[in-house]
């Protein structure tokens, strides 16, 4: 029997987890994708603890079509994670293919200066 989409997307993001954790000095950068939103945060996975957190329903995000906001969104992170300290970081795409809207994030995470 095949799977659903959202049991595909779970399978495939326990496989991703089993390998990538967040730390202090280099926290894991989860992406959450809707249909409508884009998100992003580092997290430290030891102490469970988010560090930063951005959205793209929060003021500072410029608006266009998706990819561009995804795009601004994965700035604003970098921006932020700067700020806390943070310079590397271990990409998370949560089971999503790297296409799209979260290439377009990870590419604007990296336009801000964080290493992954």
């Amino acid at each position: 029997m095949a799977l659903s989409k959202l049991d595909r997307r779970k399978r495939i993001k326990n496989r991703i987890r089993k390998i990538v954790s967040g730390t202090e000095t280099k926290p894991r950068l989860s992406v959450f994708r809707s249909n409508k939103e884009i998100s992003a945060q580092l997290i430290n996975d030891v102490s469970g603890n988010t560090l930063v957190s951005v959205s793209s329903r929060e003021k500072g995000v410029a608006k266009g079509n998706n990819i561009e906001v995804a795009k601004n969104v994965g700035k604003l992170l970098a921006e932020k994670a700067t700020k806390a300290g943070i310079e590397s970081c271990a990409f998370d795409r949560n089971g999503y293919l790297y296409h799209g809207r979260v290439k377009s994030l990870a590419e604007g995470v990296r336009e801000g200066g964080l290493k992954f």
